[in-house]
């Protein structure tokens, strides 16, 4: 049963996925960024409402109260696909910092380039660097919130972390706050895996990490901040009624 839902699941995502760019085109290119951004936070709910009602994945969201105003820095845990989409709704004009080569997908890299996402050219890194904080210094400029996975890539849930420090060269640069976001999501839809098993996926918004930190102070408050809470969130998880199978493989953590 699981196999099929996940099956629906995937096949309903892409497919509407699909279906909204190709109906929402005409508005998004003609409209200003600003006004044409709110056909993504709806492309997320619906996203979200199909986990729910076709994979049975339900999310808790802790924290709000800790989400500032105006431009900073979002650094979220990175377990699963999940979060790509679901921390959208709560930043009114959310910028990425993505792969320069997602801008060549038709129709989705066009939507990036139109939404001013930030793309970044990995295999220039110095001159690909100062184009990022450049892109980045403008978008806090105009009030946005940038979203970084500081670990680059997904990480298996429970695995030791592998955090990247140019996080605090973003911090120290930018002079902005940074939100810390823990969560949970790749004991329900893991790293490179097609199943997606019921339950519910919790994130927490931590407290704000104000600028001003050495860069070396920020990196271990970021990252101790952030594993700590997830490692929780982990451990609330084996106290479900029915425990996600993946944490069969995930020893138990100190908390």
């Amino acid at each position: 049963m699981i196999y099929l839902r996940s099956l629906f699941f995937q096949i309903a995502f892409y497919l509407l996925t699909l279906v909204q760019m190709v109906v929402y085109s005409p508005f998004v290119f003609l409209a200003p960024r600003r006004m044409a951004w709110v056909v993504v936070p709806i492309w997320a709910k619906v996203n979200l409402a199909l986990l729910r009602w076709i994979a049975g994945l339900k999310v808790e969201y802790r924290g709000i109260e800790n989400i500032p105003q105006g431009g900073f820095l979002v650094a979220s845990k990175h377990q699963s696909a999940w979060e790509t989409f679901a921390l959208i709704p709560f930043f009114p004009d959310p910028t990425y910092i993505l792969k320069r080569e997602l801008r060549w997908i038709p129709i989705f890299g066009w939507y990036t380039a139109k939404m001013k996402q930030i793309p970044i050219n990995r295999g220039k890194r110095s001159a690909a660097l100062a184009a990022m904080m450049a892109a980045a210094r403008e978008a806090i400029a105009e009030g946005r919130q940038i979203l970084i996975f500081p670990e680059g890539t997904r990480r298996p849930a429970g695995a030791e972390p592998a955090y990247k420090y140019g996080i605090s060269h973003l911090y120290r640069d930018l002079a902005c706050p940074v939100l810390p976001v823990a969560l949970n999501a790749g004991l329900y839809w893991p790293r490179k895996g097609f199943l997606i098993h019921p339950g519910t996926v919790v994130v927490e918004f931590l407290p704000v990490i104000k600028p001003g930190l050495e860069p070396a102070v920020f990196f271990e408050t970021l990252t101790g901040q952030i594993e700590a809470a997830s490692n929780r969130l982990i451990e609330e998880a084996r106290q479900a009624e029915r425990p996600s199978p993946v944490l069969a493989g995930i020893a138990p953590r100190s908390v």
